[in-house]
């Protein structure tokens, strides 16, 4: 397919985008890339939509890196006009989607439902004849319970009625909107102020996805319909399976597939955040529900349906949902509990640890035990947050001594020197920070005060900070410029050096920001990590910290027993597939060399002077935090099958860190008083390389610290094949080298050790990722 000039500013967008998100994220990663398909028609679907233009840019940034196709997702008609953020949706080849929500107007006069019909409405001072069409919608504002039904016939100017009564979720419609209209007639008013929401032809739309398929183009949906903030999915739309459906209808030589991905975030809304994109298992639309769609009626309402729990079945195991924010809290609570606290876990195993903890706790949450282990964490959370420690804080906490002095002195000094490298990037960036951070919460006010489905509305804070830094960084430093021009000629410089000056202050102010992030980074990291050194040195507080300590041992090692008692009931092949089992103690370190960091083996690199003072003078040893997982080598990683590039923090995903710019300090105030902070994060990454594991391993270079059990936790996700581009694929094409097949993480480390080391790497992979594969599959079948 010849290269459009469309195309050509599509991936322009997305180089430029991928920059933007890479400055905001501190880590995105992709898992199960290799499940997207190289060509043909196909839906990428996503959810939860949890951050309103930032969800679409990190699918579409990603499905392009990892596959080099481009997405074209739907978009709301409104963004596409608006001045800021439309051009960009336009380059991107968004599709417009008149949503009728943003088409609402507010109706004349006030309406009330009829005392003995509830399908008829009247209305004092209306215009119903000429405001108001058949398969429009009435609708109420959220202080009546955003209640909404369709007009089937307008009657006069004063009356009209309905196809249906007022729906409500928990409440019978009609009795709720009588009880507001007798309120409302309470304080002197005749009735209701009301919205008209019109009906939206949408064929335009649905004839603009069929084409973009028809040519094996893709198309992406959010099946949500907006962007929310809750725990669990919002209904999803009937609109993604009519496009699936009604393609493969109208072409029958046609073969859509729908792509599921998950989206995980730690802190949506957070700069410097993280990201999780899974990739699932793609779906092939059934013949049979096209033919039932065809036939239409009943049957191609029930053909949608059908292909609708589909698509939800299959995103449902690529994200993690909890009912409520409370179970959320738990079950992240009880994910840091049953890791060891010298263990490291990276960004992928996160994902998936509290996916299979939220599946076992909805299936056995009613069992005694786990109700009292529910209350006793909810009690040790309560614990930790009244001394002002992190959980991860808790295993390391000392008892006060002339070291732990000398330590915090130490880490004020070092972040002092952090703190002094950053200030004059924080400082020439403070404007940003601010209007960013004022915008961004007016907007979520805004948004919160207009949804329904929003619970605080952070879905928007993310988007409205990059874009307002997106536009005042520009003006900001152009101003910066300016004024260093000015104090140039004033002070009298060569000609030379004025001429240049603007271009060089456009240059390294860049570069001064990025240090600023990096050094302020370091800082709050540093910072991070004071809290366990005071609380030990106030009077009083080690037995405190002895009893949270036993109560985290205690509550760790009935966690275990918990898992190891219900995890065979629900997986017959638990025992297999069990990923580590935690000791609620710190691992001991072998004796390192005098030159090497701790505890790590595999890394033959000189560390930094300071590193190396902190952790042998101080005993403060990042290799506590470095992570244990298989992959301990120093080969390149693969794009998106590797371990984390980054050490996922010690610190929990719900423990409040708080943006970049909380180095501010007067930001706090306006937080009411919470304080930002960030999460640890390891100096260096620990990768994959199969010939390391090849070579006979010693002390601290074990995988997977086992307790009595020696157990691992079942693997929940399907098996994993190697990804290697096929000739006609767009990768083959147009890349310029082809890529390395790498190992999937859920490869047990015995087997691994069990390869011969004479075997190629590509074949010793190819042949784990086809084995493990097939025991998966086998695992499925006898399950079902």
């Amino acid at each position: 397919m010849a290269v459009t000039s469309s195309d050509v500013a599509y991936d322009m967008m997305i180089f430029f985008w991928r920059i933007v998100t890479n400055i905001f994220f501190r880590e995105i990663r992709p898992r199960g890339s290799y499940n997207i398909p190289r060509d043909g028609a196909l839906l990428v679907v996503g959810a939860p939509h949890h951050n309103q233009f930032l969800d679409p840019l990190l699918l579409m940034s990603e499905v392009y890196r990892e596959a080099h196709r481009r997405v074209q997702f739907l978009t709301a008609a409104k963004s596409m006009k608006d001045p800021l953020i439309g051009p960009f949706t336009r380059l991107m080849q968004s599709i417009p989607v008149a949503r009728a929500q943003d088409e609402a107007k507010s109706g004349s006069g006030r309406v009330w439902l009829d005392e003995t019909d509830p399908l008829i409405l009247r209305g004092t001072d209306t215009k119903f004849t000429s405001q108001v069409k058949p398969r429009c919608r009435i609708a109420f504002s959220k202080s009546a319970g955003s209640l909404s039904a369709e007009v089937v016939e307008v009657i006069s100017d004063t009356e009209l009625k309905l196809k249906k009564e007022f729906a409500a979720e928990n409440s019978k419609g009609a009795t709720k909107i009588r009880e507001k209209i007798a309120e409302a007639q309470a304080t002197g008013h005749a009735g209701l102020d009301y919205k008209i929401v019109p009906y939206i032809d949408q064929q335009q739309m649905y004839h603009h996805v069929y084409n973009t398929l028809k040519e094996g183009g893709c198309v992406g949906i959010f099946p949500e319909g907006g962007s929310h903030d809750r725990a669990d999915f919002l209904p999803f739309k009937a609109g993604v399976a009519v496009m699936g459906l009604g393609a493969m209808a109208a072409n029958p030589d046609l073969k859509v597939r729908i792509q599921p991905i998950g989206l995980s975030y730690f802190h949506a809304h957070k700069f410097r955040s993280r990201a999780v994109v899974e990739f699932g298992t793609p779906l092939d639309i059934p013949q049979e529900l096209v033919d039932m769609f065809k036939e239409g009626g009943e049957k191609k309402r029930e053909a949608s349906q059908k292909l609708l729990d589909i698509i939800y079945d299959a995103l449902k195991t690529v994200t993690f949902r909890a009912p409520d924010y409370d179970t959320l809290m738990v079950i992240q609570a009880v994910r840091r509990l049953y890791k060891a606290p010298g263990e490291h876990v990276t960004l992928s195993q996160v994902v998936e640890l509290n996916k299979r903890f939220i599946e076992g706790y909805l299936h056995f949450k009613d069992e005694p035990r786990v109700q009292k282990l529910r209350e006793d964490v909810i009690k040790y959370n309560r614990m930790v947050r009244d001394l002002g420690l992190r959980d991860h804080q808790v295993p390391r906490a000392q008892r006060a001594g002339w070291k732990t002095l000398g330590l915090l002195v130490y880490r004020f000094g070092l972040l002092t020197v952090w703190s002094s490298f950053a200030l004059p990037g924080v400082i020439l960036n403070a404007p940003i920070f601010l209007l960013a951070k004022l915008i961004s919460t007016k907007k979520q006010k805004e948004a919160l005060a207009g949804s329904t489905v929003k619970i605080a509305g952070r879905d928007v804070i993310a988007t409205w900070k990059v874009l307002i830094s997106m536009v005042v960084t520009p003006f900001l430093y152009s101003f910066y410029a300016v004024v260093a021009t000015i104090i140039a000629i004033k002070a009298g410089a060569p000609l030379k050096w004025r001429i240049w000056t603007p271009f060089l202050v456009m240059v390294a102010l860049p570069s001064v920001g990025y240090a600023a992030l990096k050094f302020g980074e370091a800082g709050m990291d540093v910072l991070k990590s004071l809290p366990p050194l005071i609380i030990s040195l106030l009077p009083g507080q080690s037995k405190s910290l002895d009893r949270l300590k036993k109560m985290r041992d205690r509550l760790s090692d009935e966690l275990t027993e918990v898992i190891d008692l219900y995890g065979p009931q629900l997986y017959e092949d638990f025992d297999k597939y069990r990923m580590f089992t935690p000791s609620a103690q710190v691992p001991p370190s072998t004796k390192p060399q005098l030159l090497r960091r701790k505890s790590a083996p595999q890394d033959n690199l000189l560390i930094h002077p300071m590193t190396w003072l902190d952790e042998h003078l101080f005993g403060w040893s990042r290799s506590a935090r470095r992570g244990t997982s298989a992959w301990g080598g120093l080969a390149t990683p693969s794009l998106s099958t590797e371990h984390s590039r980054h050490g996922t923090p010690d610190a929990s995903d719900d423990e409040g860190h708080g943006d970049y710019e909380d180095l501010l300090g007067y930001l706090h105030a306006a937080q009411n008083g919470t304080g930002g902070k960030k999460r640890l994060k390891s100096a260096r990454s620990s990768f994959a390389d199969l010939q390391q594991l090849k070579s006979p391993t010693t002390g601290s270079s074990t995988a997977f610290p086992r307790s009595s059990s020696g157990l691992r936790l079942r693997q929940v996700d399907g098996g994993v094949a190697p990804m290697t581009p096929s000739p006609e694929s767009p990768t083959f094409r147009t890349g310029s080298r082809s890529r390395r097949q790498s190992l999937t993480d859920n490869v047990e480390v015995v087997r691994i050790g069990e390869v011969p080391s004479a075997e190629p790497f590509g074949e010793a992979t190819a042949e784990l990722n086809e084995e493990l594969k097939n025991d998966n599959t086998r695992g499925r079948e006898k399950t079902e």
